[in-house]
């Protein structure tokens, strides 16, 4: 079986899932962390070299304040777990984002997990926060302006790969599956950029029951696909 390199997921559904279980959505939360922990070492099991989960957008800020209160509690906790995951695993961690818009305490622990994990030669491990496809471009034009107005670069020094490498996920192969859990059937402003030539997988299991198998079953899809690159 061919294993693609490089998976992104759409982490969907865990509200959802808690809700149908007659419990808070910050439950959901909590259980799909716990899932990214698995997928993650499952993954590298599988053979797959990169995998990229959308953990919290730009456009999350807009849900409840308890929620977005409880999702940044969780995300430190996470933090400490995820340190010692990628210890155990030998998995190198980056997280892509606005980080600026985080609380300092979260900048510190991500900058901590980043230093302690760079080195690391198991599965690259990228976490998006505060991430939106939009503003990562938006980011990337202002330091290609400023880098102008510097006299660094001309305009006809501008290409394709010049902007990629100005993007958070600089140096990183694109995803060649994403897959999109809880059915929804879009990307939700991820990865604008980088998903030209992605292969999509979409399944109505919520995200904190994706199992292995379920990976495996995005998989085998991705292998069915003819993959050519919009080549004719």
């Amino acid at each position: 079986m061919n294993i693609p390199k490089h998976v992104a997921i759409i982490l969907d559904g865990n509200g959802r899932w808690a809700k149908a279980k007659g419990m808070p959505r910050n439950y959901g939360h909590a259980q799909g962390a716990k899932t990214v922990e698995v997928i993650c070492e499952e993954a590298y099991r599988m053979g797959i070299q990169y995998l990229t989960v959308y953990a919290f957008s730009t456009e999350n800020w807009s849900r409840p304040q308890d929620e977005v209160e409880a999702l940044m509690k969780l995300l430190r906790n996470y933090m400490k777990t995820c340190l010692k995951t990628a210890a155990k695993n030998n998995m190198c961690v980056r997280v892509i984002g606005d980080k600026t818009g985080l609380d300092e305490d979260i900048r510190n622990r991500i900058a901590e997990l980043e230093e302690a994990t760079k080195e690391n030669t198991g599965l690259h491990f990228q976490i998006a926060l505060n991430y939106g496809g939009r503003d990562e471009i938006v980011r990337a034009v202002k330091q290609l302006v400023q880098k102008a107005k510097d006299g660094q670069i001309e305009a006809e020094q501008i290409t394709e790969k010049f902007i990629s490498d100005m993007l958070d996920t600089s140096g990183l192969p694109e995803p060649d599956l994403l897959i999109r859990t809880c059915n929804e059937q879009r990307i939700s402003n991820f990865l604008l950029w980088q998903l030209a030539y992605t292969e999509f997988y979409f399944t109505p299991v919520a995200w904190p029951d994706f199992t292995k198998e379920e990976l495996e079953k995005a998989i085998e899809a991705y292998n069915h696909r003819d993959r050519r690159y919009g080549k004719v």
